[in-house]
């Protein structure tokens, strides 16, 4: 398409050049919700080559006040986010190659695609994600943009490793991470646009390698209260981090913390993963419930199985939510009564 990115290419610090290398880099984004919607619509609008979306849920009613890619019609039928996401980011511009995964973000899965990164943005809503990228993105030498926002209140900061602190340096120094998600404080859009802004904008000086305009702050923002900081944390990086120090050990990739059963904060739900992920013959649990009474639904991604009060949606890699719990122990009564 002639002239697409025109405008973007008299904007001198990206200029033909900067088009060129946007066009070559591929982008790891880890979520598909508010901050993954936004982030995915801006860089293929803007050209980026290559965008991989990894992301473990469906759409729902709730997520489209803020979810930018999503229509009534995809909540409708539980369409998995990533697959939702990349259906309209390919009606946007068909010249992007779009990859996306609906998949829990373990250690495995992100270490295979940000092998093959130029940059991940962070989109997710949890810290162990968080953490875990943070360790993938050190053990490769990937830069890495964390975002968050819940309320009115918002955080960007670019992690570039062996430069700048990590997460888990402004993590345990306590400049980053609270116990609230959207679900359990709410959220207003405009929260989530200002992030998005931030990060995409980071994310474009990195993509054409203009690193002198890095930020290298952390940005904080309370949209509703008129506050904004820019806070300069590069003494918080630590010689002893076992992410980022001298011996980094990368502690959040060990086996043992990838939670195999995880309570979703703010959403009355539990999710189940595997030990060893495998295909699920979809139409065959669907034809079992069915005949016992459930009342059952199936897509092409997932079937959802109504054990009132409770409701489980069962992922084709074999990836469970169980809705209606914070009990992991009674979810898991739960999840062997599909499995045996």
């Amino acid at each position: 398409m002639q002239g697409r990115y025109s405008r973007q290419e008299l904007f001198s610090p990206v200029g033909k050049k900067g088009q060129k290398k946007l066009q070559e880099k591929h982008v790891l984004l880890i979520g598909a919700g508010a901050l993954g919607t936004g982030n995915a619509e801006a860089l293929v609008r803007a050209g980026v080559g290559r965008l991989t979306i990894i992301d473990r849920d469906y759409v729902e009613e709730s997520n489209l006040q803020r979810q930018q890619l999503y229509s009534e019609e995809d909540a409708r039928l539980a369409i998995p986010k990533a697959v939702a996401a990349k259906r309209r980011l390919t009606a946007i511009n068909s010249a992007v190659r779009i990859h996306a995964e609906v998949i829990d973000a373990s250690y495995a899965a992100l270490l295979e695609w940000a092998k093959e990164a130029d940059l991940i943005i962070d989109a997710t809503d949890n810290y162990e994600t968080r953490l875990m990228i943070n360790d993938v993105a050190h053990q490769l030498g990937v830069p890495w943009i964390y975002g968050a926002c819940t309320g009115s209140h918002g955080m960007v900061f670019v992690v570039l490793p062996g430069q700048t602190p990590c997460l888990r340096c402004l993590w345990e120094k306590g400049a980053v991470g609270s116990g609230h998600t959207c679900d359990t404080a709410g959220i207003i859009s405009p929260a989530a646009t200002h992030v998005i802004s931030y990060q995409v904008t980071e994310a474009m000086k990195i993509l054409v390698e203009d690193w002198q305009a890095l930020n290298g702050r952390l940005i904080m923002f309370d949209l509703w209260k008129n506050m904004h900081k820019e806070i300069n944390v590069g003494k918080v990086k630590r010689s002893t981090c076992p992410t980022c120090g001298e011996s980094p050990v990368y502690p959040h990739l060990s086996s043992e913390n990838l939670t195999k059963t995880a309570v979703l904060c703010g959403r009355d739900t539990v999710q189940i993963r595997p030990a060893k992920p495998g295909e699920v013959n979809l139409p065959a649990l669907e034809q079992t419930f069915a005949r016992q009474g459930y009342s059952v639904k199936r897509n092409p991604y997932m079937v959802t199985i109504h054990f009132s009060p409770h409701r489980l949606v069962v992922f084709y890699d074999g990836r469970v939510l169980v809705h209606g719990t914070n009990d992991e122990a009674e979810a898991k009564k739960y999840y062997a009564r599909l499995f045996g």
